[in-house]
């Protein structure tokens, strides 16, 4: 499914103007615009002008027109005497206490201004922190190299104007305008038309669940924003009871998909947000205001495993589930969530490739019993992001070890895992500097300029992850990175010099092997693949079978322990059904030929295909 607009919205996508920020017209006016219920006056501080005072225009608007060119600084004056940004900024000038900009945002000439994006079934998404690429520039320079690997779509982590320089991007306070330490929105620009000239899709993760803690100045005039009754991880819940507010982050998604033309977007948390009415209205109204040639593509990550929402004008969910009983298949590790896959982790696993969520509605013993998700077997293989690493799962660790350390023990298994990734049906995603096997750490950091607030977030880095990690040496010294130190970030940052180096293990060409045989014999019979049902076939192996869009078979066998000897009866019922089937991977050399005498050995990924006419197949043996 592709969120896309329809042909009678054509007239709308073109000439939408947002109710927040600055608006720019010809006549060489600007609008501007603040919500601020709680304020009986608010004035704009235009650069070159005297304070001047915003008509108050109902439902808590305060609005204002006045002459104006690209580039003016501004601020909204309170009646306390604060004056603030603009929570709709599209650039500020400095850091996120300053003065915003205002931007034409039409200014800038797309050369591939004829991009209409790619089907969604050709998703191979790369997640990437901008910051630690070196920003947008630098990041547009890495663009040949990704795309000669086979990624088909970049997922930027989120860009939304931060304190300080240095963050995951999750502090962001202000949701419409690029960070400065990443580029100037021009910047941005200039790396997604490159992208889009190279075939390559960019993403953007969106945060709409939460504010970070500095620079956020909405309750001093908008305290409605949010909720005093209901608490998230990072504070009061954002109130989307408010029209004001669902609008403003409506448009929020519209923006960087029309202004900017990102391909699709990222919600972070929508488990969070506490209504999911607001996710399917914003899906309605991002596609009815984009060119409908476009194929834009809705993401979600959910806790709560809401499938009703992937059949509502969301493509894709990221597939925790599938992650968590891989990794702890890999790693052994049994502790924090990772408790819900201890038991029968191949039979988990099973039902992750076969049905998309593990948890449907079961009982989880990390949730003190409570239950989490709804069926979702009848939703396609690619209605699932399926990643063995990202940002979280990393970073949210207390020494954020990547798989090549924490499976040092047993590289066999993780090459298993990474072919089992690539090549099963569902959409992957891979975590920046996994291709080349990196082992620097993807730690958390911060750029607090408030030492409290720094503090703060290593003592709840130590909070909220106790039950998972140990935090400290047997000396009693705290082994926890502290997100505030610029170190914390410098031992995240890869050169590209040590990626380089990375080649001699051959990590970058076995995963270009993989999304080349991917691209060439699955992606393209992606639409209406299903299931054929998968099992697992020891308490460390699986194997599944899919029908794919013109009628072949896939099937993947993957062995995370050691050798095994298939049930006669099931290896006569396997083979019945592949009969007609070709080995066209191995990650380990002469496994297909044991899998087809009975064995599977141990940790090993061996893919089938049923032979497609006039298509060459045969064994990719790895033997790096």
């Amino acid at each position: 499914m592709t969120a896309r607009g329809t042909t009678g919205a054509s007239k709308a996508w073109s000439d939408y103007e947002s109710e927040f920020g600055p608006a720019l017209r010809k006549d060489g006016t600007a609008r501007f615009r603040l919500w601020a219920p709680a304020a009986a006056q608010v004035c704009l501080e235009l650069e070159g002008s005297e304070s001047l005072p915003m008509d108050s225009v109902g439902a808590g608007y305060h609005e204002l027109t006045v002459s104006c060119t690209p580039g003016a600084r501004y601020r909204y004056r309170l009646p306390s005497g604060l004056s603030v940004p603009d929570p709709a900024s599209r650039m500020q000038d400095g850091d996120v206490h300053d003065a915003s900009v205002v931007l034409d945002m039409q200014a800038y000439h797309w050369v591939h201004d004829d991009w209409t994006g790619r089907p969604w079934e050709d998703t191979v998404l790369y997640e990437i922190h901008s910051g630690l690429a070196g920003g947008f520039d630098s990041l547009r320079e890495q663009l040949p190299k990704l795309a000669a690997l086979g990624i088909t779509a970049i997922e930027l982590m989120p860009v939304a104007d931060f304190p300080g320089k240095r963050n995951w991007g999750y502090d962001g306070v202000l949701p419409y305008a690029p960070d400065g330490s990443y580029g100037t929105p021009n910047d941005l620009k200039r790396l997604i038309d490159i992208a889009h000239g190279l075939g390559v899709m960019v993403f953007l993760d969106v945060v709409y669940n939460h504010f970070g803690p500095e620079g956020n100045y909405l309750s001093h005039y908008a305290p409605d924003f949010f909720r005093d009754d209901v608490c998230t991880p990072w504070g009061p819940a954002i109130d989307f009871r408010q029209p004001a507010v669902r609008r403003f982050f409506a448009e929020n998604a519209l923006y960087w998909l029309r202004d900017y033309r990102f391909d699709g977007l990222r919600f972070d948390a929508v488990h969070a947000m506490h209504d999911e009415g607001w996710l399917k209205e914003t899906a309605d109204f991002v596609r009815s205001r984009i060119d409908p040639r476009r194929h834009v593509h809705l993401v979600l990550e959910n806790d709560a495993n809401t499938a009703t929402l992937l059949r509502s004008g969301f493509v894709a969910q990221w597939n925790d589930d599938a992650h968590h009983v891989i990794h702890h298949l890999l790693t052994g590790e049994s502790s924090g969530y990772y408790v819900d896959y201890v038991d029968n982790p191949a039979g988990k696993l099973a039902r992750a490739l076969s049905e998309g969520f593990v948890y449907q509605g079961d009982a989880s013993t990390w949730r003190s019993g409570d239950t989490r998700g709804e069926p979702s077997a009848e939703l396609p293989p690619t209605a699932f992001v399926f990643f063995l690493q990202n940002h979280d799962q990393t970073g949210n660790r207390a020494l954020g070890e990547r798989l090549t350390a924490l499976c040092a023990h047993d590289p066999d298994s993780l090459k298993a895992a990474v072919a089992l990734q690539l090549l099963a049906p569902h959409i992957p995603m891979l975590f920046m500097g996994e291709e080349y096997g990196v082992k620097a750490p993807f730690l958390y950091f911060v750029d607090f300029s408030d030492e409290v607030l720094a503090n703060a977030a290593r003592e709840g880095r130590k909070r909220e992850f106790g039950a998972f990690f140990a935090t400290e040496h047997v000396d009693g010294r705290c082994s926890l990175p502290n997100p505030a130190d610029e170190r914390t970030w410098a031992l995240s940052r890869i050169e590209p010099d040590a990626l380089e180096a990375e080649y001699s293990e051959g990590w970058f060409e076995y995963y270009r092997s993989l999304l080349t045989l991917r691209a060439r014999e699955i992606a393209p019979h992606l639409p209406r693949a299903r299931s054929r049902g998968a099992k697992a076939l020891s308490s460390r192996a699986v194997m599944a079978e899919w029908v794919l869009g013109n009628g072949s078979n896939l099937a993947i066998y993957t062995n995370f322990g050691q050798k095994i000897h298939l049930n006669p009866k099931d290896q006569k019922d396997n083979l019945a059904v592949l009969a007609e089937c070709t080995p066209v991977f191995e990650s380990r050399s002469g496994a297909a030929g044991q899998l087809l005498k009975g064995c599977l050995p141990a940790g090993c990924t061996v893919v089938l295909l049923q032979a497609v006419p006039d298509t060459p197949n045969g064994i990719d043996n790895d033997t790096s």
